[in-house]
């Protein structure tokens, strides 16, 4: 039993003494190898198959366009008069963009995104025809082309739509396929640049630290606050990829600026752990003011020669609550400032206008950034 006990407690201690930070994060959540990266692309293409939910070729010019290139490629040469006499709304047309991952090599499948271009309704039981996918420099990368998915519905008449999310743009997973690679290749030896995601000289110190403290001192240096430059060691057995996928498991705690981030469109608010304000008071009130309107009517008397006629009265009502003083004390944390705001009974439209104030006063210590 005694020898139980001791295993148990020694086991314990030993998952204390090894037991990662609470805020440490791994290497690839940070920073990304400069150089390794996804690629944008982006193609004009049509869909068809829909059940007259499509573009009106008769408005949509270049819709109209489109269909008498693609009957003309596929050998179908009809007349203008023809043409001009169309009126189907089973096709629609669409710009189709993708992600081009690194390292991907021609015949990958790569998911892709549909977006309607026209005034199609719906996207809705559509095929993608061919459509080449193209990058930055004009060429062509990959090409898309399947049925689509698209995550919402929508029905109705003239009177009356139901819709739920949208129908207008959809995926093919797995449709797209790579035809052209992107030219990178990692170094066999040298040095690997990481790029901070967020930049912060005491991150970047901290992930040297870390990478120094695994394989040993000058293996990493900083450049700036949001770049590392790490050195392939001379005694590491592996290749750079196996290095590299050490590098990505290392645990480094970072840090970054205190900000409160506002949204007063949707009164969202977003406290870093950080935030810290001086000592000020806060007093809350609101003052409510409510207009009314009323038609009165004026009726002239039997055999008068007036007229009925309409005068508005206006009623004005202001009503003012008491407001409460509750002094903050210097220093206090994110939790302290939540739970003395939300003692006040303020909303999140009242906390921005707060924030703001402490800042103004400049009893904020941290950035306010206003969305």
């Amino acid at each position: 039993m005694h020898y139980r006990l001791i295993t148990a407690l020694f086991l314990i201690g030993a998952a204390l003494l090894t037991a990662v930070p609470a805020q440490a994060t791994r290497i690839k959540d940070l920073a990304n190898i400069e150089g390794v990266r996804e690629n944008q692309l982006m193609g004009y293409g049509l869909v068809i198959g829909l059940s007259g939910t499509g573009d009106d070729i008769t408005k949509s010019v270049f819709t109209r366009q489109a269909i008498i290139n693609m009957t003309k490629r596929m050998g179908v040469a009809l007349t203008t008069d023809v043409y001009r006499q169309m009126k189907t709304k089973n096709i629609a047309t669409v710009m189709v963009t993708a992600q081009l991952p690194p390292f991907a090599r021609p015949g990958s499948a790569i998911d892709i995104q549909v977006s309607s271009l026209g005034d199609a309704t719906s996207l809705s039981g559509g095929t993608l025809l061919m459509t080449p996918l193209k990058g930055p420099d004009g060429s062509t990368y990959a090409v898309a082309q399947g049925p689509l998915a698209v995550g919402g519905i929508s029905f109705g008449g003239k009177a009356a739509k139901a819709q739920k999310n949208f129908t207008t743009s959809g995926r093919v997973s797995g449709g797209g396929i790579v035809e052209r690679a992107v030219d990178y290749a990692l170094p066999p030896a040298g040095d690997v640049v990481y790029q901070l995601r967020e930049t912060d000289f005491t991150t970047a110190v901290r992930m040297v630290d870390a990478i120094n403290r695994r394989f040993g001192a000058g293996t990493a240096k900083p450049v700036d606050s949001g770049t590392v430059k790490v050195a392939k060691p001379k005694h590491f057995p592996g290749d750079m990829v196996t290095f590299i996928a050490d590098l990505e498991g290392i645990d480094v705690a970072p840090d970054g600026p205190a900000k409160i981030v506002v949204n007063e469109r949707t009164g969202t608010i977003v406290m870093g752990q950080d935030v810290r304000i001086a000592t000020v008071a806060v007093s809350h009130g609101n003052l409510n003011l409510v207009i009314t309107e009323t038609a009165q009517v004026s009726q002239p008397n039997p055999l008068a020669q007036g007229t009925t006629t309409q005068t508005p009265a206006t009623n004005v009502k202001m009503t003012e609550e008491t407001g409460n003083l509750v002094v903050l004390p210097m220093g206090v944390n994110l939790g302290d400032i939540a739970r003395a705001l939300n003692a006040i009974g303020a909303t999140p439209r009242d906390l921005i206008a707060i924030f703001q104030a402490i800042k103004a006063a400049g009893a904020l210590q941290g950035e306010l950034v206003i969305l």
